[in-house]
């Protein structure tokens, strides 16, 4: 199986080659975000006033980490449900971001907002946020401190593991999963 490498912030190029269950391991600078988060960014987007980050060619993590314990660069950092920030996800990609990373399925106008700002939405495994946290190097807060563990985090991650669930291509990797569990398909082949 190939796994894919990305650097971020990501490039229309870099999501260009990606396709709905391709594996990825992420390495540079994603950011955390989770809904309160959103709302706050989607209000300055709507009144037209600056983002306390640049969203051009980032990825976003719906995670709400734990507190780092002594000696520990940041707590448990697993997945959130990716659906909380659905209303949020079109306005997100309009403004540049190119990836987020959370778990479940996304709704078909998040979709469909993939495919016309060319992102993609990655999968990382829920209930493996122990695991996860060791693939983050460096965590720094950004903006809305107030949030506590969902404030907006500046993370450096090496080697982070992600699927492609949704590529720009229009492809769902849980759709087509779903598909050929119902055909009888004992090959495990989606997404290809």
């Amino acid at each position: 199986m190939e796994i894919k490498r990305l650097q971020a912030p990501l490039t229309d190029e870099d999501v260009r080659q990606l396709k709905a269950g391709d594996n990825v391991l992420i390495d540079g600078v994603i950011y955390t975000a989770r809904d309160a988060a959103h709302k706050k960014l989607v209000e300055l987007m709507e009144k037209g006033e600056p983002l306390p980050l640049d969203l051009k060619g980032q990825i976003i993590y719906y995670v709400g980490p734990t507190p780092a314990r002594p000696g520990q660069v940041i707590g448990s950092a697993g997945p959130t449900t990716s659906g909380r920030m659905d209303p949020y996800t079109p306005q997100m990609l309009a403004h540049g971001m190119k990836a987020c990373i959370g778990k479940g399925s996304r709704s078909e106008k998040v979709v469909e907002a993939l495919k016309e700002y060319k992102g993609v939405y990655l999968a990382a495994v829920g209930g493996a946020g122990a695991l996860l946290s060791k693939r983050i190097t460096r965590c720094e807060p950004v903006a809305y401190p107030e949030l506590g563990a969902e404030a907006i985090y500046r993370l450096e991650v090496k080697d982070f593991p992600a699927v492609v669930i949704n590529d720009i291509y229009g492809n769902d990797l849980y759709r087509e999963g779903a598909q050929a569990y119902a055909r009888g398909d004992e090959t495990g082949e989606v997404g290809k």
